[in-house]
């Protein structure tokens, strides 16, 4: 298996053996949930081989997150329609996350991290963040379809390397911690490639990790699975940023055909439906 097979399957195990089952209010499901779970890849292109994931979805969802966009019906969703459910009447997401990062708080914390790295590569400061305390966490005053999950990420450059560790306060474990993992890492390379550095160690901690009830059997089936897969190499185009910057969605065609020739996934899992 690929490293992240292994780290992933280990995970989802850990969550069934020993998570606590609860309800959670908000969703009327039941979860079984661990806090603190972190997952590291410092070896390949982390896409999960364990079950096939769908490449362009989230590919899309990186670009789209990098225009600063919040309309998803600008460009994304040509590609993947899970934002609709987040979007109000006026087909804007509020809380999106490249419009978090690029806008939000009166900076583009995108441009200033490159800047920032560009000048001092050694600098502990490159920190982007998603989550504005003045509006999230408030669901009882000032409910909201959708809050970040990924709430904030670092990028330090050590040993000529670019790390990237991902904060995320709450991850679906059958359906979202996969698409994220794989969407930050591709993040990661694009970032890499613009300040022109080795692509190091990717880290995924999560808060709280959880199971829905309506997953347990597929999560039972992915742990009995074992599957021999080459590591999956991706580096990201020298112009990717650029290119996601002015919504140049071309890129998501070419680093489709970067993965495919290379990923051969087992069959989905039966049951997989979103819990929102």
């Amino acid at each position: 298996m690929t490293q992240f097979d292994r780290a992933y399957r280990e995970a989802v195990r850990r969550i069934m053996a020993d998570g606590v089952e609860e309800v959670n209010a908000r969703t009327g499901h039941a979860t079984r949930a661990l806090p603190g779970v972190t997952i590291e890849v410092d070896a390949g292109f982390p896409l999960l081989t364990l079950r096939r994931l769908p490449i362009k979805g989230w590919v899309a969802e990186q670009v789209w997150f990098l225009t600063g966009s919040r309309r998803p019906e600008e460009s994304l969703r040509q590609f993947t329609k899970i934002w609709d459910e987040f979007t109000n009447l006026n087909g804007v997401i509020p809380t999106a996350y490249g419009y978090r990062w690029r806008h939000h708080f009166g900076r583009d914390q995108i441009a200033e991290l490159v800047a920032l790295l560009e000048r001092d590569p050694s600098s502990r400061q490159a920190v982007v963040v998603a989550w504005d305390p003045g509006e999230d966490g408030l669901e009882m005053k000032r409910p909201r379809k959708n809050v970040p999950c990924p709430f904030s990420f670092t990028v330090n450059i050590i040993g000529g390397a670019l790390h990237l560790h991902n904060l995320v306060r709450s991850n679906d474990m059958m359906l979202g911690c996969p698409f994220d993992v794989a969407g930050f890492a591709l993040l990661q390379r694009i970032l890499a490639a613009r300040l022109g550095v080795r692509v190091g160690k990717y880290t995924h901690s999560i808060s709280n990790a959880h199971i829905y009830d309506i997953h347990y059997d597929a999560a039972r089936q992915l742990v009995e699975r074992d599957h021999e897969h080459p590591e999956i190499d991706l580096s990201a185009p020298a112009d990717a940023m650029a290119r996601a910057e002015r919504g140049d969605f071309t890129l998501v065609d070419e680093i489709e055909e970067r993965l495919a020739s290379q990923y051969q996934p087992l069959p989905p899992l039966p049951g997989l439906k979103i819990v929102v």
